[in-house]
């Protein structure tokens, strides 16, 4: 028997940047070793297994993998696997297409918006299923700079300080003072544990407000070494719980804001991941994440 699989660049709209992602099109029959197993094999962020849905009025039940574990949501396999199911449903059709997709990750349903457009790169935007949340203080600025081969005195800008937020997956926020810092960022795993803990995602989100174009409003990196991920070039996931911090420090007023992430660039993956928050009466009610996606390539698993 064999298993179709599929990969794509999420987060871009030009192949062989952005974030790559592999979806095994039929999960049936894998049991969760041996999902980890082709996961690992893949070796890329993350890696997504399409299930059967548990309710009818939903698209799909993903699983979704990084090389090293199951994650309960991720955003870059959450707009592609989105994507994939959409342009799957009108193979052979080169109409114009808005549709919308339901999918059952760890977290809840995720509710994605998928928009094909013939000739161009696809684009989806999902709902954050789990609005973001302070889940506890950062460690100081130097055990922080040390895990990251920089000086405690380039942690923090304006008013940024270190956090640690969750949408589902948990990161710690580390803003850093400019582009120069941000690029000479480096993991130090001699330190990572001091830094980032030994908990289920010790990883670091960092940060700074000087960006590459103009039009971005962040520009950032994400390191979780320890998880097998030495450098992400997107993280969806990552975006929406960057709301709650966006929220706390950058205080917007009641309305839409819509703002550009930039990351992947010190990896030659360019990636920009579309962050929208929605404030009323002072509270953060609403965050959206969205991007590209584009196929690469497809081929065939032997069971």
């Amino acid at each position: 028997m064999t298993r179709k699989f599929y990969t794509f660049d999420v987060f871009t709209d030009t192949r062989f940047a952005g974030n790559p992602l592999a979806i095994v099109s039929d999960g049936n029959g894998l049991d969760t070793g041996q999902m980890q197993t082709i996961a690992s094999e893949f070796n890329l962020s993350e890696t997504v297994f399409i299930l059967p849905p548990e309710n009818e009025a939903h698209s799909a039940r993903v699983r979704i993998f990084t090389p090293g574990r199951e994650l309960p949501f991720a955003g870059h396999p959450t707009v592609g696997t989105a994507i994939f199911l959409a342009q799957q449903k009108i193979i052979g059709s080169d109409r114009e297409e808005d549709s919308i997709i339901v999918l059952e990750e760890g977290v809840g349903p995720v509710r994605v918006g998928v928009s094909l457009k013939p000739g161009k790169a696809s684009f989806a935007e999902f709902d954050v299923p789990v609005l973001p949340e302070d889940v506890g203080e950062a460690a100081p600025n130097d055990r922080l700079a040390a895990a990251l081969g920089l000086s405690p005195n380039e942690i923090g800008f304006e008013n940024h300080r270190a956090t640690q937020f969750s949408s589902g997956v948990s990161f710690t926020f580390v803003p850093v003072s400019d582009l120069e810092a941000i690029g000479r960022a480096t993991p130090q795993i001699q330190h990572w544990r001091e830094a980032f803990g030994d908990h289920d995602h010790p990883n670091a989100f960092v940060y700074c407000r000087q960006t590459i174009h103009k039009d971005s409003a962040f520009h950032a990196r994400m390191f979780a070494p320890t998880m097998g991920i030495p450098e992400d070039p997107a993280t969806g996931s990552a975006a929406a719980a960057f709301a709650g911090v966006v929220f706390r420090f950058d205080d917007p007023p009641d309305g839409v804001h819509t703002g550009i992430i930039e990351q992947g660039y010190e990896m030659g993956r360019a990636s920009n991941i579309f962050q929208e928050l929605e404030v009323e009466a002072g509270k953060l009610t609403k965050v959206r994440i969205g991007g590209h996606a584009v196929p690469v390539m497809e081929g065939e698993l032997e069971d």
